[in-house]
């Protein structure tokens, strides 16, 4: 008999006797259960009933998941197979980079100071400044600026890198006499950021204090306010405020770009300014849309003495009373004239006791003449040039007895004293230049009104005491 054989027959033999069993307890459920039934004998169909229980407790015995299994003998051999795995290996650490020793530039230090300070040659720096861009970017480095030195077991240099501008490092390697250059470009971002102060000594230090870069302090003064305010009478409890753009790189702030807008407030009254571009030029305005700058500036040399006044005088050469249909401003020799105002060059040359001369029309009827000039600036006639711009030098050509600026003011040909005439105001934006205007002009003012109500609020419950602040 066969391993399989002698399997069934055990099957079959306990499928018979788990009937018998099942058929047996069955048998004592129901004499329990129904003790009447059992106290007489069974008939034919009693049985058949009990057989037919009997045989479904075998059936369902052995479609019990598992149970026939058990029945079965274990014919299944296991065998263990190696596996032949890849060989291990060992990956070499990727080699590190340079070892940069970082340096700040410290006051008054320059890069060829750096340089010997630290050891390294002199010829080297020269032929890093071989290239012109290297060039004007490491020979106006800042107090603070970060330059990177990579140096070999000998001291020599092997790697130099430093911020050409806020957007680009430079890295240099320096291999066999040769330079190979590595432009690394750094992600900027700009933010905007309102700083507001209340001058206690000075507005320099105020707008310090309240983290202004000083040429951010110098826009206010020399642009945006300078026809409206005089800062020598700034006096303490005057304050400012003004949003400004900001670029940032890597979580610092790098530089302070253009100022948006700023407010200004002395001797009780608020001044604002406002940066907006119109027909391709960038000015500052007032809240309600005005230009800030004048039409004509009084002085085309700041900070000159008034030496003549405009009127009856003396004449200093020719010795007898004339009329002086002008002002002179005394100033040494090459000091720049500028433009009063935007005009188109009439005029550029000598005429006779005026000596060299420049006369400027302004449109509307409005001319300036400027006389004595020791030389004349890149100027042509025809040409069109902007408030500001020099158009010569002082000197002392013609009927003169010392280097001054005869300066002359007419309104469609009649002098008038440029000291007391009545400047005609600046064309206002208009129409939908006023509305693009208003639309960029809120959200920054709303800015400056939140930062200095959050401000003077909190000195207010500081008794009345604030600094800086930015937001």
């Amino acid at each position: 008999m066969t391993l399989s054989d002698h399997g069934r027959a055990r099957k079959q033999q306990f499928k018979r006797r788990l009937g018998i069993l099942h058929a047996t307890l069955l048998r004592r459920t129901l004499k329990k259960r129904f003790p009447a039934a059992f106290n007489t004998r069974w008939g034919r169909s009693q049985w058949i009933h009990a057989s037919l229980f009997a045989t479904i407790g075998a059936l369902l015995a052995t479609i019990i998941p598992g149970f026939s299994a058990q029945l079965e003998p274990s014919s299944q051999v296991r065998t263990i197979l190696p596996l032949s795995l890849p060989p291990l290996t060992l990956q070499a650490p990727a080699a590190e980079g340079p070892h940069w020793e970082i340096v700040q530039i410290q006051p008054g230090q320059t890069l060829g100071g750096l340089f010997a300070q630290m050891g390294l040659s002199a010829q080297v720096m020269h032929q890093i400044l071989e290239s012109a861009a290297n060039r004007e970017a490491l020979t106006r480095l800042r107090p603070g600026a970060e330059l990177g030195f990579a140096r070999g077991e000998d001291g020599s240099l092997l790697g130099f890198r430093f911020d050409r501008s806020p957007s680009q490092r430079v890295e240099l390697s320096l291999a066999g006499g040769k330079i190979h250059e590595k432009v690394l470009e750094r992600a900027t971002t700009t933010r905007i950021a309102v700083a507001s102060a209340e001058i206690t000594h000075s507005l320099y230090a105020a707008g310090r204090k309240a983290g202004l870069s000083p040429a951010s302090i110098a826009v206010m003064t020399d642009e945006i306010f300078k026809y409206d305010i005089d800062f020598k009478d700034v006096q303490p409890g005057d304050r400012f405020s003004a949003v400004v753009e900001e670029t940032w790189r890597e979580g610092e702030r790098i530089g302070a770009g253009k100022i948006l807008a700023a407010t200004f407030t002395t001797n009780g009254k608020t001044y604002s300014g406002i940066r907006f571009e119109h027909n391709g030029k960038t000015e500052y305005y007032t809240a309600d849309g005005r230009p800030l700058k004048k039409s004509f500036i009084r002085m085309p040399i700041p900070y000159a003495r008034l030496s003549s006044k405009f009127g009856a005088r003396h004449h200093p050469v020719l010795g007898k009373m004339r009329m002086h249909k002008g002002v002179d401003y005394a100033a040494g020799t090459g000091t720049p004239i500028m433009a009063a105002g935007d005009a188109k060059v009439q005029f550029v040359g000598q005429q006779r006791g005026y000596g060299n001369v420049v006369i400027l029309d302004h449109g509307r009827g409005h001319t300036t003449l400027y006389a004595h000039m020791s030389r004349f600036g890149k100027i042509r006639p025809g040409q069109h040039v902007a408030q500001g711009t020099v158009i010569g030098y002082v000197g002392s050509t013609g009927l003169a007895t010392g280097p001054h600026l005869h300066y002359e003011f007419r309104v469609n040909g009649q002098h008038r004293n440029p000291l007391s005439v009545t400047m005609p105001p600046p064309e206002p934006l208009k129409g939908a230049e006023l509305a693009a205007f208003k639309a960029q002009a809120a959200p920054a003012l709303a800015r400056i009104e939140s930062m200095e109500q959050l401000m003077y609020a909190s000195a207010a419950g500081n008794g009345g005491k604030s600094g800086g602040k930015r937001g």
